[in-house]
C-alpha cells in the first residue's frame, strides 16, 4: 500500500513540475516586460530622455497666471507648428506646477508635452514623453483597459501559484524521501 501511495505522490510531484514550468515560461515574459519598464520608470525623474526636464516659470503667484482658457491654445498652436503632421491636438490633461510657475500641457496623442510659463504664456519646452509610453507598455493599457485588468489579475494570481508550487517543488521530495525511509 506505501508503494503505491509513494508512486502516486512522485507522479504528482512530477505533473506539478510540468504545471509550474509552463506558467513560469508565461509569467516570465510578462515579468520581464514589468520588470524592465518598472526600471525606466523609476528612473524617469532623473533621465532627460525619458521624461522632459520640468522648467522654471517667471512668477509662483497665482494671481499673476494666465488663464486656462488662455494657455491651452498657446500649447496647441506651439504644439502644431512643432509637429504639424500630428492629427489631433486634443488636450489629456494639464499638470500645474505651482512651485514652478508652470503648466504641463498634456496631449492625447504621441504623448506630447508643451510647458508654459503660466505668467507670460511662453513655450518653455516641447518634448515627447516616452514615460507615457513605457507606463501604458509598463502596465498593458497600451493594448488596451481590458488588456490591462486580465494581465495583471494573472500576473498577480500567477505569481501566487508560482509561490506556492515553488515551495511544493521544494518541500515535496524531502517528503516523500522521509516517506521511503
Amino acid at each position: 500500500m506505501e508503494i503505491k501511495n509513494h508512486a502516486t505522490r512522485v507522479k504528482r510531484l512530477r505533473r506539478y513540475r510540468k504545471y509550474h514550468r509552463i506558467v513560469g515560461l508565461i509569467l516570465a515574459a510578462l515579468l520581464l516586460i514589468s520588470a524592465t519598464t518598472g526600471l525606466l520608470l523609476g528612473w524617469k525623474k532623473n533621465s532627460d530622455l525619458i521624461q522632459p526636464p520640468t522648467q522654471k516659470g517667471l512668477s509662483k503667484t497665482l494671481e499673476d497666471w494666465k488663464s486656462v482658457a488662455e494657455l491651452i491654445p498657446i500649447a496647441q498652436a506651439a504644439l502644431e507648428e512643432k509637429v504639424p503632421a500630428l492629427e489631433d491636438y486634443t488636450v489629456d490633461r494639464l499638470d500645474f506646477r505651482p512651485s514652478k510657475g508652470i503648466v504641463k500641457v498634456l496631449f492625447e496623442k504621441a504623448w506630447w508635452e508643451v510647458q508654459l510659463d503660466c505668467t507670460s504664456g511662453e513655450v518653455l519646452s516641447i518634448a515627447k514623453r516616452h514615460s507615457d509610453w513605457i507606463e501604458a507598455l509598463h502596465d498593458g493599457s497600451i493594448i488596451s483597459d481590458t488588456f490591462k485588468l486580465v494581465s495583471m489579475n494573472l500576473l498577480g494570481l500567477g505569481l501566487a501559484l508560482m509561490i506556492v508550487t515553488g515551495i511544493w517543488l521544494w518541500y515535496g521530495p524531502k517528503v516523500i524521501r522521509r516517506l521511503k525511509k
